[in-house]
């Protein structure tokens, strides 16, 4: 599997590299080399040093990418308003500028005030990396991954140092693939908002009322950071309202409020004194309803549309509505019940939303493929454990007893058992015992439950 999957990236990267121009094409033949080397070296050492060809993956995927292109390219426009938009916060109070100053493209600012917190340390004079918002950028997207993983990972609350491993993989993994390896080299800023929509998907279904209040906390950041995360909100509080209560989901909806107005509040302090200013840059600019319209082209068939006409542009926002409308008539109808579904609704959300926005980009696709990359890092993926010296520390007995057996609470959640002892009594099988954590057979009531390790727990 793993030498499939970076035999794909590379392809990918190939493509990019020989079609794209500019950075883009300087990314693909980097990235192209790096994952055609982590694929050579899987097929050898994937089962016992995983992480050696993820790291050769997240070199040439990113590493080496991001340490070269800004020396021959530039900063990108998207750091460039990141900086100013901190520069401005610092000195007026909001990240906007005056409609009368709006005289390009390049002016207006479609992000939310919370993403100026990248461009701070520029603002304040940090020199080299430390005043570089892709600096900044990256690593919030790493640490908000790692979190996410280890979050999500099996028996979250445990304290085995083989999870914290198979977490720091799979984020290593995530971060060096195309999804987000590229837009990060580039110095994209839409990683640190599709992490914490994955980091909020991941509290969300944790048991506790202070995990609620994470979940909202994070799903509020991101929505403080751009308008593209708002449809995760009301996803993931049908998820909670149906695995909990509707006071759970209005405990968490109020959490992500007040996340929300505390990092506006913070970094744009003087928002409302500029009502027409912040109507251009965060709804007429990105519905293209702006005077400055962003040169970038799309095939997607919302911007066809837009391209049109007036009348195709309110086509496209028409259609645009009835699928926030569809969306949300299928969240009251059926909700999601777990993060799988949950992850797949935000998805379809997403995709039918960059689908028939008048001025999207392919670039946008990145979130969709990201929450659904984390999603089976997390859920699906059996990382290799035969060769895992901590096998010992979670179950008595000798490695080879160690069975992964499926869980229902989390999907392709595995838990640690060791296997019954070939010692049998009459009509009793010496075959493994598989076992739902939910389930609550008689069988298991017995001494044969009260015998699986606890040091440990689900690993």
């Amino acid at each position: 599997m793993a030498v499939a999957l970076f035999a794909i990236f590379a392809a990918y990267a190939a493509v990019l590299a020989l079609g794209a121009h500019g950075a883009e094409s300087v990314w693909g033949a980097w990235a192209a080399g790096g994952y055609g080397a982590a694929a050579v070296l899987a097929v050898w050492s994937w089962r016992r040093h995983p992480c050696v060809p993820v790291v050769v993956a997240w070199a040439g995927a990113f590493a080496v990418p991001a340490a070269i292109l800004p020396d021959n390219w530039g900063a990108t426009s998207e750091e460039r308003v990141v900086a100013r938009a901190a520069a401005l916060s610092l000195a007026h109070g909001t990240p906007y500028l005056a409609p009368g100053q709006l005289v390009s493209w390049r002016s207006y600012d479609p992000y939310l005030p919370g993403m100026s917190l990248f461009g701070l340390p520029h603002a304040l004079g940090f020199p080299g990396l430390l005043g570089d918002p892709l600096t900044w950028l990256a690593t919030a997207t790493a640490a908000l991954l790692a979190a996410a993983c280890r979050i999500a990972s099996p028996g979250a609350a445990g304290r085995c140092h083989h999870r914290w491993r198979q977490a720091l993989l799979r984020t290593l993994l995530l971060l060096s693939c195309p999804v987000f390896a590229l837009p990060m080299a580039l110095g994209v800023t839409d990683p640190p908002v599709i992490a914490l929509i994955c980091l909020g998907l991941a509290w969300a279904v944790r048991r506790r009322q202070g995990h609620l209040l994470l979940s909202g906390a994070a799903i509020g950041a991101a929505c403080a950071l751009k308008a593209t995360a708002w449809p995760a909100l009301p996803v993931v509080v049908a998820l909670v309202a149906a695995r909990e209560s509707r006071y759970a989901a209005a405990r968490l909806a109020g959490s992500a409020l007040g996340s929300f107005l505390m990092i506006i509040s913070v970094t744009a302090p003087a928002l409302l004194a500029q009502p027409r200013a912040l109507w251009q840059n965060i709804v007429a600019y990105p519905l293209g309803l702006s005077r400055r319209l962003t040169p970038a082209a799309s095939p997607l068939p919302g911007h066809v549309l837009a391209d049109a006409g007036s009348l195709g542009h309110l086509a496209a926002i028409v259609l645009l509505g009835g699928a926030a409308l569809a969306i949300g008539a299928s969240l009251l109808l059926r909700p999601p019940r777990d993060v799988q579904q949950a992850s797949i609704r935000l998805a379809i959300g997403l995709t039918a939303m960059f689908l028939l926005a008048p001025d999207t980009r392919v670039g946008y696709f990145a979130y969709p493929l990201g929450v659904l990359s984390w999603l089976t890092l997390t859920a699906r993926l059996s990382w290799p454990r035969s060769q895992s010296p901590s096998l010992r520390h979670c179950a008595s007995g000798s490695p080879a007893a160690t069975r992964m057996i499926s869980a229902s609470i989390w999907p392709g959640r595995t838990v640690c058992a060791q296997e019954p002892s070939t010692r049998t009594g009459p009509g009793e099988s010496s075959s493994p015992i598989h076992r739902s954590p939910r389930s609550s057979s008689s069988r298991w009531s017995s001494s044969r439950a009260r015998s699986r390790p606890r040091s440990c727990g689900p690993c």
